[in-house]
């Protein structure tokens, strides 16, 4: 039987294999295609928007207001959003001028009529 340091090292070994093997791109894969989810504005996800509804933006985050939190606009008005860092596309800037489109779920604080979108999908539309 092997020794146990022997074995540890192995394994160790065949993990870091699997990782190097494994291509970087794949962690940050994700879904590009159609969605039922259909874009809305600003202005009539604020006016009708439901706690917890899945909703779809299509703007600019013109302001970062500290860690995750943004300002995003669009034509028809601005509002709060979220945006975990694992969500930005990695090796691209993200400014006022770039044309994003944001999918989340719409959080609404019925008592303090407090509203922001909890961003869990961001890609890249265009540049102005």
């Amino acid at each position: 039987m092997p020794h146990p340091k022997t074995l540890k090292k192995t394994a160790l070994a065949l993990g870091m294999s699997l990782a190097l093997a494994l291509p970087l791109s794949s962690a940050f894969a994700q879904y590009a295609g159609p969605s039922s989810v259909p874009a809305m504005t600003v202005k009539q996800l604020l006016d009708t928007g439901k706690d917890d509804q899945h909703a779809t933006l299509r703007g600019f985050i013109v302001s970062h207001d500290g860690g995750e939190h943004y300002t995003f606009a669009d034509d028809t008005g601005r509002m709060k959003v979220e945006i975990d860092a694992k969500h930005f596309p990695p090796g691209v800037k993200i400014d006022d001028k770039v044309r994003v489109e944001i999918s989340g779920e719409f959080d609404k604080d019925l008592v303090g009529n407090k509203a922001e979108l909890d961003v869990k999908r961001l890609s890249v539309v265009a540049a102005r």
